[in-house]
């Protein structure tokens, strides 16, 4: 498979009829869709698509670049729903790919209790086709808007990087509110020596002012 940026729904469902018939309904709504017939192909899919990073879905680290979701049914030969679910969630790409459960009545409990460990949401067989795109279409914001957030968290640390250890000692002081002359007798440095830090450290933060900086790290814990 090849990644674009148009958001995806995977479909993940042994049976052909209801993944011809979910990706039939997506595109009434333009949503683009791929879909696998076992949880193993999709979990090929992913391995195949970020195992050249070194840090692929199993290692929690690597996030993709793409917004989807993945609809998911429960029950499947081989690998279960729930099963590929726990690796979607120790991985951490639940978080960047939300989950949606197709589940019978009798699995109902089962997915509640996934939704509560970090599925978006289930939807029980036979379903209303507005609703289910409806919180397909939630579902794909939601990645889109977690992806965005993930990319700023890694713009602001790239930013840290740039910082001296001199900078970073100063900016450390002014995020705690105290005056230059204060951080000056801290540092055992000279005030226009903090000024000159703080200036920089303004700079390559892309921030102007102290409170703006305050604000800033408190998004990075």
């Amino acid at each position: 498979m090849n990644f674009t940026d148009t958001p995806t729904v995977f479909i993940v469902d042994d049976d052909a009829s209801v993944r011809e018939g979910m990706a039939w309904l997506l595109r009434t709504r333009r949503l683009l869709s791929e879909s696998f017939e076992s949880a193993e192909s999709f979990l090929n899919m992913l391995q195949s698509n970020f195992q050249d990073t070194g840090n692929g879905p199993s290692s929690g680290q690597h996030w993709p670049r793409q917004a989807a979701c993945v609809l998911l049914d429960v029950r499947m030969p081989g690998m279960s729903g729930l099963a590929l679910f726990e690796q979607l969630l120790s991985s951490g790409m639940a978080q960047a790919w939300p989950v949606i459960f197709l589940t019978g009545h009798a699995d109902v409990p089962t997915a509640v209790d996934s939704v509560k460990r970090g599925a978006f949401d289930f939807c029980e067989k036979p379903f209303s086709d507005n609703a289910l795109v409806d919180r397909i279409e939630q579902a794909l914001h939601l990645s889109q808007e977690r992806l965005t957030a993930r990319k700023e968290q890694q713009r602001l640390q790239s930013r840290l990087l740039e910082l001296t250890e001199r900078e970073r000692d100063v900016m450390h002081l002014v995020v705690e509110g105290l005056p230059n002359k204060l951080i000056a007798d801290q540092l055992d440095i000279s005030v226009r020596t903090v000024e000159v830090h703080r200036a920089r450290v303004f700079d390559k933060m892309e921030v102007k002012s102290a409170v703006e900086l305050a604000n800033l790290m408190r998004s990075l814990s």
